[in-house]
């Protein structure tokens, strides 16, 4: 296997054909890094088909929700890290570091005998997928020529298609088969190999010339932020009161510390990159947001299996995988801003069609036929997203700018879920259809939003 990489500065002439992601200098590295991804994404989805199991044999029900939101709470401080880590030494370190702690929260979480035991590995792990998803946007950044760039983040989203399709399947048999244990435990033994190919990338990468400072501080607010984070995820479980006593102090805290990690100028929808990282975290808000409810509607109110609407919920993927791929591909000449734009309209219609579920008149394929165009609309805009960070940010700041275009996706899918979450439970014992409703309304008015902050870009 050849380990020769294109150093920092290599560049693609404007005349040369773009080179393959997969030839013979970039194959190892592209290899390696879709399969740490496609494993992430798989370990995701075949975890939340198994957790049920899960809480029942470690009788663990209360500790349920916490298991989930616990990992995207973590995974700030994480990304945190691993952005400056990145600036300062370079990307190996975050990334052996996170790979480090995402095998052993794994290893925890499969060999626990205790809920609180499990929580903890899946707290190991989100730090550690953290730290790696940001090591991995610097490598790309450090390592491949811009013109290639589009076409390693369709990769990427083609790393997240396969576990979307397969990884429920995949994970109810090894539950049924093998015991929920094996679902934890199977995905280090392919994640080792494939960090390892990154090996020979990674000598290759130097680290900034000029590091930035404060990083004691900034880790402070990342820690701040995942408490804040925690807080309004477990807020979010609860009723009346103590909801109103946790959500209120981790929506300040959550907001003083998003002030302070994300760049000048973010909150306010500064045009040029703060718009761009702003735009991860909204439009990422709404296409996740439908993404946690379309399954519920559609088993409990539109009666699908289990096993259809896991199928409902591929479509998307695919949609998302369609866009991704058009994005790296198209040769029409359309601006990142006319992508962003369009793909913020796309969702704009598809959440319209996708809520068209809630009324049992309308025909399911519409409906999922509209989940699939939001997820086209997606696939347009998050690498466009990841494009533009690396392509506005100098090499000293590349890692703490695609640390904070994660954390802004974070946060704000945090947030969303949470206040989405607190409505629709005080309508389960009610009217549950106003309780939808108002869910569709919220994502919808974020991807409203999503259209008028792609015209700052």
């Amino acid at each position: 296997m050849s380990s020769d990489v294109a150093p920092p500065t290599a560049a693609v002439p404007a005349t040369a054909p773009v080179p393959s992601i997969l030839s013979p200098q970039y194959r190892a590295t592209t290899i390696g890094m879709v399969a740490l991804v496609a494993l992430y994404g798989f370990e995701a989805l075949a975890v939340a088909t198994a957790m049920p199991s899960v809480a029942q044999d470690l009788n663990g029900l209360r500790l349920y929700a916490l298991a989930f939101g616990g990992t995207l709470a973590t995974s700030v401080i994480g990304m945190t890290l691993a952005g400056y880590w990145s600036d300062q030494r370079g990307p190996a370190r975050p990334l052996w570091l996170g790979l480090a702690c995402f095998i052993g929260g794994l290893l925890v979480a499969g060999l626990a005998q205790h809920m609180p035991v499990l929580v903890l590995g899946r707290l190991l792990q989100g730090l550690g997928a953290g730290a790696m998803s940001v090591a991995l946007y610097v490598l790309v950044g450090r390592t491949f020529p811009e013109p290639m760039r589009p076409r390693v983040f369709a990769a990427f989203s083609a790393g997240w298609v396969v576990p979307s399709l397969i990884g429920p399947g995949i994970s109810g048999w090894i539950v049924q088969h093998l015991g929920w244990r094996w679902v934890f435990l199977i995905v280090p033994l392919l994640a080792i190999p494939a960090g390892l190919l990154l090996r020979p990338a990674l000598r290759n990468v130097q680290a900034a010339l000029a590091p930035p400072a404060g990083t004691a501080s900034v880790i402070r607010w990342a820690i701040g932020a995942s408490a804040g984070a925690l807080l309004l995820y477990i807020g979010g479980q609860q009723h009346g009161w103590a909801a109103v006593a946790m959500l209120l102090p981790a929506v300040l805290l959550l907001a003083l510390c998003s002030w302070k990690l994300l760049p000048s100028g973010t909150l306010r929808l500064h045009r040029g990159l703060p718009s761009v990282i702003a735009l991860r975290g909204i439009a990422a808000s709404a296409f996740f947001g439908c993404e946690a409810f379309l399954p519920l509607l559609l088993q409990r109110e539109r009666g699908l299996s289990p096993l259809l609407a896991g199928v409902a919920l591929s479509l998307g993927a695919l949609g998302w995988f369609s866009g991704s791929w058009l994005q790296g591909h198209q040769r029409r000449g359309w601006s990142r801003r006319q992508l962003l734009q369009s793909g913020a309209l796309l969702m704009c219609v598809g959440i319209v069609a996708t809520s068209l579920a809630l009324h049992p008149g309308v025909p399911l394929p519409l409906a999922l036929a509209g989940w699939s165009l939001t997820g086209l609309g997606m696939g347009l805009i998050y690498p466009s997203l990841s494009v533009l960070t690396l392509s506005l940010s100098p090499p000293a700041q590349q890692g703490a700018n695609t640390s904070a275009l994660q954390l802004s996706e974070a946060l704000g899918v945090a947030t969303t879920l949470a206040v989405s979450g607190s409505l629709f439970a005080q309508f389960l014992q009610g009217n549950v259809m106003v309780g939808y409703l108002l869910t569709y309304v919220i994502m919808l008015l974020l991807a409203v939003a999503s259209v008028f902050i792609a015209r700052r870009i």
